[in-house]
């Protein structure tokens, strides 16, 4: 107890210590929650991007496929697990992605990490050249494969040419990135990344999750925003973002999806995703494809929030995307800012160190399509107020 306590002490100390919201989300009245069962909150932090989640069209879907399947999956993928539409979706998913097949995970965390630490391991020679950036799972994921691994400095194509130009051209190697950061809300140079990867004969494995449903015609990513969906050999997507449910995936040629499904123990020995969870999906991808307007309506907003937050003097990150990162910079004034918004009916959750370095602290917003343009000029009301406190300590 004396170990764990004195570990947990430390986090403490550092300011790091992570605090759970306890929120009743309200499924026809997203994005409002109740705190603790006292007052309506906004959530201002949800991965729901086009919420999804609480469209009454998945929601029904999930409904009609618990009554028809049941609540689970019964087992693994080989042993029952598999049902009619677990096909149907991977078809989809790899359709999305104009790819010749998909790999359903139980989460893209797994996704990645199981998929990079298999192929990894698949050969004596393998290399791994890293963005700076990339996700945790990503870097648990190569790290288990316990293959050469290079890293280059974040989206610079230059460094990462002169990692490629280091290596025989017949050497296995593959180029690891993400189409959009999840905390910086920048988005990876895939046209030059693939162009580099054709030049010095490499793979290119893409994280997609914060893009997917969400830019391209299609909604396929940022991959189909560049115009480089065929460049990509490995596609990873989750389900627990713009499609409102959970659950992960990767999209590939056949060949190398098959090798996946044939070798990963992560996939292999994992009880498969509920029915009504892969219901949900697939409504989730119906509807975005054809309610183009979501897409349009989330990114509006975000804009909005941004020239609100401008105009207020917030200190933003000047992110293209619709990832809004309000840089405090100090951990124990960003949980303080966390709360003081709370207190005044706005959810947002602080990052603090080490999902981001330390010094740069920060709230990090993701708007829906559901929030409205009165709640976007109140939280900006609340925020002003709240950054006269927070700033004042900034400058002690």
């Amino acid at each position: 107890d004396s170990f764990f306590a004195s570990h947990i002490q430390r986090i403490k100390q550092e300011k790091r210590y992570r605090i759970f919201i306890d929120l009743q989300h309200k499924a026809d009245a997203f994005p409002r929650a109740r705190h603790q069962n006292k007052h309506d909150v906004i959530i201002w932090c949800s991965n729901d991007y086009l919420a999804q989640g609480h469209e009454p069209h998945v929601i029904q879907a999930m409904q009609d496929a618990l009554r028809n399947y049941g609540g689970g999956s019964g087992g693994t993928r080989n042993i029952s697990g598999t049902t009619d539409l677990h096909v149907q979706l991977e078809k989809r998913l790899a359709r999305l992605h104009n790819k010749q097949a998909a790999l359903l995970f139980t989460s893209g965390y797994v996704a990645n990490e199981t998929t990079l630490a298999t192929l990894g391991q698949s050969h004596p020679h393998w290399a791994f050249i890293s963005d700076a950036a990339n996700h945790a799972s990503m870097i648990h994921g190569m790290r288990a494969a316990k293959a050469e691994k290079h890293i280059f400095q974040h989206n610079d194509t230059d460094h990462l040419e002169a990692i490629l130009a280091t290596m025989p051209s017949d050497k296995p190697k593959m180029i690891v990135c993400e189409s959009v950061y999840s905390m910086d809300g920048d988005f990876a140079p895939l046209k030059a990344i693939t162009q580099l990867a054709q030049r010095y004969h490499a793979l290119v494995y893409t994280d997609e999750v914060h893009a997917v449903g969400i830019y391209g015609t299609n909604g396929g990513g940022g991959a189909e925003k560049e115009g480089v969906m065929d460049a990509i050999d490995i596609v990873q997507g989750t389900l627990a973002k713009a499609f409102g449910v959970m659950g992960g995936y990767i999209a590939g040629n056949a060949q190398i999806i098959d090798f996946i499904r044939s070798t990963a123990p992560a996939f292999i020995f994992t009880t498969s995703l509920p029915p009504t969870v892969v219901a949900g999906a697939l409504k989730a991808l119906d509807h975005i494809r054809d309610n183009p307007h979501l897409r349009t309506r989330m990114l509006d907003k975000a804009q909005r929030m941004k020239k609100n937050l401008k105009q207020a003097g917030i200190p933003m990150l000047a992110s293209p995307s619709h990832i809004i990162p309000i840089i405090i910079g100090d951990p124990s004034l960003c949980t303080q800012a966390s709360q003081m918004l709370l207190e005044k009916g706005h959810y947002v959750q602080p990052v603090n160190y080490p999902t981001v370095p330390k010094k740069t602290e920060r709230l990090r917003l993701t708007l829906t399509p559901k929030h409205t343009n009165a709640m976007i000029d109140d939280f900006t009301h609340a925020i002003t107020h709240v950054w006269k406190t927070i700033g004042r300590h900034l400058k002690e």
